[in-house]
């Protein structure tokens, strides 16, 4: 074999069909857009438009509210800090605040605080600093015999 007689496989490259170029190209003329209307020129925008009837999107229902100033928390499950002391990148002698769980790398950032769910289980004595924590979670951080201190008003719901 020669690179002269290099090919692609019969029917692999087909090639591009040239659109109104000419009646002998298959597609001359009009190039497949037909006779006159929008659709025939050029800068057609007509997405949602229906013809002057009321479009689809704003016949239907709109429902629900996007409150503006929602606060987002950074979710820690227990089973995720209970790990992490086994992996000694948290010191469970002292308090763990929301500043060594960013530290650790456990949370990424705290955006408007930790919270801290009662997923997976805790065998160490912990005592936590956090923005919120769910009934649960206070209930087995104090069952395994440490404490959380919850700073945000709302936070136990």
């Amino acid at each position: 074999m020669k690179l002269n007689e290099l090919r692609d496989n019969p029917g692999a490259a087909q090639k591009k069909k040239r659109i109104a170029r000419g009646p002998g190209s298959g597609k001359g003329k009009m190039g497949g857009r037909g006779i006159k209307g929008q659709k025939s020129r050029s800068g057609v925008a007509i997405k949602g438009y229906e013809g002057g009837q009321m479009p689809l999107y704003q016949r239907l229902p709109k429902r629900g509210f996007n409150k503006p100033n929602r606060k987002s928390y950074a979710i820690v499950n227990l089973g995720m800090i209970q790990k992490f002391i086994d992996e000694k990148k948290l010191d469970a002698s002292g308090t763990i605040t929301e500043e060594a769980l960013v530290s650790s790398g456990l949370v990424r950032r705290k955006l408007d605080g930790v919270r801290v769910l009662a997923k997976g289980d805790v065998s160490a004595k912990l005592t936590l600093e956090v923005t919120g924590a769910s009934k649960s979670a206070v209930e087995a951080v104090e069952k395994a015999g440490g404490s959380i201190k919850v700073s945000a008003p709302q936070a136990a719901e």
